[in-house]
């Protein structure tokens, strides 16, 4: 066989061989349709996400994950996962999207892509009543500070407080209980989270906000948005658009205020 045949028959084998390839692609390989969608959500932020009484979850962000799924005719599966795991196990495939409270910041947005914000709320460093009013370094020297790890307020906390001691949970209820019980001297949390689910419980009595709001766009970014992975960018559409319409109908703000007094969503 001449030079110019066997490069002709390699050519046609290899051409053979990349059509029985793609014959033999599986359709779950091809790209999604997003009629079924797997969210990943907490069940330990109240009233955002919480397992009531019933043990079925229930909050805000559940619903609002319930509403968008409505409005994208799309068949969800919420999966109750751990926050700090969220983001790796979004990457291993294990759910599609994570609608939790994340706030949308430039550090996050290198692992993974957000839709628009659905929701934007400051923090608050909340202490028994009588702590140092101030919120600097100094003022909370050799001092315990309880925040959820891996959050926003984590990363805030050790940043803003270098003279204190950070205390990293898992929950943000256990943060709560040892604030109550004495074993830390302040937690920095989600104001709202923070307000409805213990400065308005028999268990916050005696403690209150320090200071004013905080509000750091640098380190808490501009409001909560739904992690995807990043090359799913039609689902991130898809979430775009149904945040729209829930938004202009009238949805948002139903569930909104069934849990809230303001509006959650922010300037």
């Amino acid at each position: 066989m001449t030079t110019t045949r066997r490069t002709l028959a390699a050519a046609i084998a290899g051409l053979l061989t990349s059509v029985l390839t793609l014959a033999a692609v599986p359709a779950h390989a091809q790209a999604p349709d997003w009629k079924k969608v797997r969210i990943a959500v907490e069940g330990a932020y109240p009233p955002f996400s919480e397992i009531g009484p019933d043990g079925k979850i229930k909050g805000f962000d559940i619903d609002i994950a319930n509403a968008l799924c409505a409005e994208m005719k799309a068949e969800c599966t919420l999966v109750q996962a751990e926050w700090d795991g969220m983001i790796p196990a979004l990457q291993a495939r294990k759910f599609d999207a994570i609608v939790a409270q994340m706030s949308i910041t430039e550090e996050r947005k290198r692992s993974v892509a957000f839709s628009d914000k659905y929701a934007n709320t400051p923090a608050w460093l909340v202490a028994k009543a009588g702590a140092p009013a101030a919120q600097t370094a100094e003022a909370w020297k050799g001092k315990r500070i309880g925040v959820q790890r891996t959050t926003t307020h984590d990363r805030y906390a050790t940043a803003h407080f270098k003279h204190s001691e950070i205390i990293r949970y898992a929950k943000q209820d256990e943060l709560y209980l040892d604030l109550a019980a004495g074993r830390i001297d302040a937690l920095l949390a989600d104001s709202v989270a923070v307000d409805l689910g213990f400065l308005k419980t028999p268990a916050g009595k005696g403690f209150a906000q320090v200071g004013a709001a905080i509000d750091d766009p640098v380190i808490f970014g501009i409001g909560a948005g739904i992690a995807v992975r990043k090359a799913d960018t039609a689902l991130v559409q898809k979430l775009n658009a149904a945040i729209k319409a829930i938004r202009a109908n009238g949805t948002y703000k139903k569930i909104q205020d069934k849990y809230f007094s303001f509006d959650i969503y922010g300037g």
